[in-house]
């Protein structure tokens, strides 16, 4: 898929593909995910996953990569595990959100999912101007998920303590 974007000031930016990941992608994705999530081991809802293993979509633009999602399908229902645009306000992110809902579509899910923390107050802008709701806030789970990862810091976005998963879902 190839996407064309403006920015909000309007300019058109250079075309960037969307492309499901191969094995051909496992180094650089395992970089990129370990530089932003301290592990290539997410923790999610208590349990672990080595994000690197799953499959997802990478936004290539000039032959470099400039986002990656990675995702889970599971009884019917899709869990977005990790979500990085590295080009913030030219439409990365929702051209990558795009692919893993008709991902979910095509595998006839019935819930588009994802947990962040509460400190992410940028991450739950951008989902919920994209259509997601809040599903769960799971209080105080972090120390469980500090227990699996210990990397996870105490205190994270603008200094806030991390203490709380919050649950987003569309429902399909």
């Amino acid at each position: 898929m190839d996407w064309r974007c403006k920015t909000h000031e309007g300019p058109i930016l250079e075309a960037f593909q969307i492309r499901p990941l191969d094995q051909h992608d496992r180094l650089w994705t395992a970089r990129l995910i370990e530089e932003h999530w301290a592990s290539t081991k997410i923790v999610t809802r208590a349990r672990v996953y080595d994000a690197n293993e799953l499959p997802g979509f990478a936004a290539i633009q000039d032959g470099q990569p400039i986002g990656l999602v990675t995702s889970r399908i599971e009884c019917r229902e899709c869990e977005i595990v990790t979500m990085n645009s590295l080009a913030g306000g030219v439409g990365v992110g929702t051209a990558l959100l795009n692919a893993v809902k008709t991902v979910a579509d095509s595998a006839d899910c019935k819930r588009l999912w994802l947990v962040t923390t509460n400190d992410n107050t940028y991450a739950l802008r951008f989902y919920q101007k994209r259509g997601f709701q809040i599903a769960a806030v799971h209080r105080n789970v972090l120390r469980r998920s500090r227990e699996l990862k210990p990397e996870i810091p105490l205190d994270g976005i603008d200094g806030i303590p991390i203490r709380d998963e919050i649950e987003l879902e569309i429902v399909l």
